[in-house]
């Protein structure tokens, strides 16, 4: 089979950077070019400096876009829009984007929303795709069985916390070094953008949902990964929810029931998602656990790639958790 040649736009980020270092192992894939105007002429390994030794390739401000078979969108939220607009993007070049501008559907645009464990038949057929967002792939993987059953009867509490890498490549006061470690703030409560993409998908699966999603967002004092404990009140034992979750994850490739309680630490470095349930009087307590560079973002990125050109789904992200 021929290689998926790939160019990938906005090149100098932490999810290119991450999208770099599973695209370079890729077994299909041939990365053509790495667009970043501010970095053109340099080489990739001198700003992603973890993949030294790996690759020789050089940021480029050209776009060959006639050369590619799928191009990922890494630039900043507003600017894919942009972009496609400005562009001569051929019909037979697949879009992944990363950003926000196209997760809302609408009837002005024909991206699909890339969450494989909600969207998967569409996703394999699909020439565009809206990749989620990190905080809202941890939550709706937490709620959606929920969802799926029509068991989202009340308001729905979400207390989550992300690493400092969540904020971006570039500084600001809450992700300098100083100002986070040792320090965990709230931020964008019950007001954070990913809440139209989570309210979105549970009505998607639960079209009576009018429920409240109370959300509150946490700094973590944590380079990478995202914990969410969300609960509401539910009737099942903590058997049936079980048993009802596997159900809904029996042939996901990446998303996981388990019986402990996690830790962020079983995730990092990998695109798995872990989901575990607790029962406390008349409120189920669901914990999720992903990495938000990879489950979260470049990780999903790719697992949605090879959905869309019928490869093996895992292909490219067996990866290792850190453990320890």
């Amino acid at each position: 089979m021929q290689k998926i040649k790939v160019g990938i736009v906005g090149g100098a980020g932490y999810t290119a950077g991450e999208l770099l270092r599973i695209l370079i192992y890729h077994p299909e894939v041939e990365i053509v070019f790495v667009n970043s105007s501010s970095n053109a002429g340099n080489f990739v390994a001198d700003v992603h400096s973890g993949l030294t030794g790996e690759t020789d390739l050089k940021f480029t401000a050209e776009l060959p876009l006639q050369q590619i078979d799928a191009l990922f969108l890494c630039t900043a939220h507003g600017d894919s829009k942009k972009f496609i607009e400005e562009h001569d993007v051929l019909a037979s070049v697949k879009i992944i984007d990363l950003s926000t501008d196209f997760r809302e559907k609408r009837a002005n645009h024909d991206f699909v929303y890339g969450l494989p464990e909600l969207n998967r038949k569409e996703i394999v057929s699909a020439r565009h795709i809206a990749n989620p967002g990190c905080f809202a792939t941890a939550i709706q993987l937490g709620l959606l069985p929920l969802a799926k059953n029509g068991l989202l009867k009340d308001e729905i509490h979400v207390n989550a916390i992300t690493g400092s890498t969540g904020a971006g490549v570039k500084l600001s006061a809450t992700s300098h070094f100083s100002w986070r470690n040792n320090n965990v703030s709230i931020y964008k409560a019950f007001t954070h953008q990913h809440l139209h993409e989570i309210n979105q998908s549970l009505h998607q699966l639960q079209p009576s949902f009018v429920q409240t999603v109370n959300f509150i967002p946490v700094r973590g004092n944590f380079s990478r990964g995202i914990l969410a404990a969300s609960y509401t009140k539910c009737d099942l034992t903590l058997e049936e929810a079980n048993e009802m979750y596997r159900e809904f994850y029996r042939e996901a490739a990446f998303t996981f029931i388990v019986e402990k309680n996690p830790d962020l630490k079983q995730v990092v470095n990998t695109n798995k998602a872990l989901v575990y349930l607790e029962k406390h009087e008349d409120k189920l307590l669901i914990v999720s656990v992903i990495d938000n560079l990879l489950k979260g973002a470049s990780g999903q990125a790719v697992q949605n790639m090879n959905l869309m050109f019928g490869l093996d789904e895992k292909s490219g992200l067996q990866l290792k958790a850190i453990g320890f």
